[in-house]
């Protein structure tokens, strides 16, 4: 009897894990459900363009795809969370240039050599700067360039195309040129408007103050420069021109509220990201539709950034990432994300002449990015960045000089690796 009813309790068990089993969801569950890959991604658009041909990705492979868009300042936190975790919610995953070096560092991201030496999947098409700046090494690839976002000098060609202003090839002129234009029309038309919103907004403007300076992070030797008299001219150009050129809330502007100054008509020039271009000459977001071009800046270098594609080293499912990386960007689907106003990364679809005719600034992009320069390939670079914004903002705020701000983020990126 006892033996009986032990092995009723033990079929019991089996029918219960059995029913348990078949219950249960994932990215790979087998039977009917089709394979779905999870995708965190930013909101910008790019990300919109990827949305907009997902489905034809589902149609070949018959792996659904879910794209998670979040805002930039959640998304960070959002990674770690999931990377420090056993296993990981997303199959597929974007990553910003200045995480590059900390993602490397501890291992976050699968080797990619395999599925490229296995697919053929050819990286001599992405610009070597875009390559650079995720950290790719020969046989050392860990993600694919997805979109970039270089900044430089946007401006309004009607206010540039006669003869009383020109944009001048060097900073100094630049600001006076600014300050003048603000002072003659005043709240109609500044000569800048800004972004002084801590951390990531006031860095990545003002980094292209320095580099057009002559300034940079490190010299050739290694050694910290961020507050060298170059740095520190930089930034006192950028204080001037926050405060007498710039409209009066520019120093908490944030990517918004620029964007919305410039594409009201009410500023002259801009220092942004190239794939505002298209948005700004698009009718239905903007009232100077047509009249937003870019040029390099006053002086010559700019920040090159961008984001690559990455596969966590804790991904559900590695292999079907991977396929999703090879077609998302395949020659046709990064082609058609160019001509639907993405930012290209690679040579072939920013030189296609059918872009090219939809987009002629690529052409200037091209050779902006040619001498453009990057952030600081390593570990800390978000806490520099935090470190950096902090201490503009102080500067900008009038709490310090330039040069004690700057002393002050050189003091600490000595313990940054």
């Amino acid at each position: 009897m006892k033996k009986q009813k032990l092995l009723c309790m033990l079929l019991a068990s089996v029918l219960l894990i059995g029913l348990i089993s078949g219950c249960g969801g994932g990215s790979d569950s087998g039977g009917d459900s089709a394979k779905t890959l999870n995708i965190l991604m930013e909101t910008v658009p790019d990300t919109d363009c990827v949305v907009d041909y997902v489905d034809e990705f589902t149609a070949q492979t018959g792996i659904k795809v879910n794209i998670e868009s979040i805002n930039y300042s959640a998304m960070h936190e959002k990674l770690l969370t999931q990377l420090l975790s056993r296993t990981n919610t997303y199959d597929v995953i974007v990553v910003d240039c200045y995480w590059a070096g900390e993602f490397l560092a501890a291992g976050w991201l699968e080797q990619l050599d395999p599925y490229i030496e296995e697919s053929g999947f050819a990286l001599e098409p992405y610009f070597d700067s875009m390559m650079e700046m995720l950290g790719v090494k020969p046989g050392e690839t860990y993600m694919i360039p997805f979109y970039n976002y270089m900044l430089s000098l946007v401006y309004r060609t009607d206010v540039f195309d006669g003869a009383e202003y020109t944009i001048p090839d060097n900073m100094d002129d630049y600001i006076e040129m600014c300050k003048q234009i603000t002072s003659v029309n005043g709240d109609s038309l500044y000569g800048a408007v800004m972004q002084g919103l801590r951390p990531d907004p006031i860095a990545m403007e003002w980094i292209n103050y320095l580099f057009s300076c002559g300034g940079d992070f490190y010299d050739r030797s290694g050694n910290i420069v961020i507050n060298s008299p170059e740095a520190v001219k930089a930034l006192d150009m950028y204080v001037d021109n926050m405060k007498n050129a710039a409209p009066s809330g520019a120093p908490g502007f944030g990517f918004d509220e620029a964007f919305n100054v410039f594409a009201q008509g009410n500023a002259a020039t801009y220092v942004t990201y190239n794939w505002m271009v298209p948005k700004l000459n698009n009718a239905d977001e903007s009232s100077i539709a047509g009249l937003a071009d870019i040029t390099p800046m006053p002086g010559g270098y700019s920040l090159n950034a961008g984001w690559g594609w990455g596969i966590p080293h804790n991904a559900p499912d590695k292999e079907a990432s991977w396929q999703f990386i090879e077609w998302v960007e395949s020659f046709d689907v990064t082609k058609a994300r160019a001509l639907e106003g993405g930012a290209p990364t690679r040579v072939d679809i920013m030189s296609d002449p059918a872009v090219l005719a939809q987009f002629p600034h690529l052409s200037t992009v091209q050779e902006i990015m040619a001498t453009s320069k990057i952030i600081p390939v390593i570990a800390d670079a978000p806490q520099l960045i935090e470190v950096l914004g902090r201490e503009l903002s102080e500067a900008v705020a009038g709490s310090k000089s330039s040069k004690q701000a700057l002393d002050m983020v050189a003091d600490e990126m000595k313990n940054m690796q």
